[in-house]
């Protein structure tokens, strides 16, 4: 085991459902123009950066897949051994993924919406087993039991799939000293800074992690950080569209 280690999480760029503004979970959508250049752009900033990651992990979402594979070529390390799991998800927003937020403000209140969206425990309203767009039906998820799949999901729950993979992949690459990035969504990288951060369930919910803007931590050999930092530029995108795709999910 070596004394030190570095790790990279990169939220997805913009994506297509956050330019409009739609809750999106496990929908697989793409990114937009702009989520494409700054997903480039967060792989230049790495790259300025002098850091150099030896393994990266990854969704079954295309948002964050194409956000690892832009970034790496900006790194010139397209070569990386990239691990994709389902486990590493956005989280799962149930019977909500299609709508808009303003049409379920506008049905159920604001203070619900945020509830659903911020609260550590709240669960949106599931999806039915036989919905279409539950994940059993979806291709990537065929090899997975059924059981373990979501009809709806809080950062809780994210938090408890996330940890195990945490736990028996990543902090393997980890403690053999390697520089370790996680491409991924707003709240299955928000768990990781939960366990990373030492938050509770109160203090995360005043956490943001902002689109394809690279958080670094240098780790101990416990895993436990001694330094983070956010590697970003003056002006990544113009105002609206930072806005709105730094709204989780």
């Amino acid at each position: 085991m070596t004394s030190q280690s570095t790790l990279i999480l990169l939220r997805h760029g913009e994506s297509l459902w956050n330019k409009e503004n739609r809750f999106t979970g496990w929908t697989d959508v793409d990114l937009t123009d702009q989520g494409k250049a700054q997903a480039s752009d967060a792989g230049l900033l790495l790259r300025e950066a002098g850091l150099k990651p030896d393994i990266a992990y990854t969704t079954y979402l295309r948002r964050a897949i194409r956000t690892l594979w832009l970034a790496l070529e900006s790194m010139d390390r397209m070569w990386l051994p990239v691990y994709r799991t389902w486990l590493l998800n956005e989280r799962h927003y149930g019977a909500l993924q299609g709508e808009t937020k303003t049409d379920v403000s506008g049905r159920v209140g604001a203070d619900q919406v945020h509830r659903w969206r911020r609260g550590f425990s709240e669960r949106p309203p599931a999806l039915a087993p036989d919905d279409p767009r539950s994940p059993r039906k979806a291709n990537p998820y065929q090899s997975v039991s059924p059981d373990e799949l979501p009809l709806t999901e809080s950062l809780e729950d994210t938090l408890k799939r996330v940890l195990p993979y945490w736990t028996n992949k990543i902090a393997g690459s980890l403690e053999r000293g390697q520089t370790v990035i996680i491409a991924a969504h707003g709240n299955s990288l928000r768990a990781l800074i939960y366990l990373l951060d030492g938050h509770t369930p109160d203090t995360i919910e005043h956490v943001e992690v902002p689109v394809a803007t690279p958080l670094v931590y240098r780790l101990d050999h416990r895993r436990k950080p001694i330094h983070r930092e956010v590697l970003s530029r003056t002006f990544r995108a113009d105002p609206a569209s930072r806005d709105r795709a730094n709204e989780s999910g």
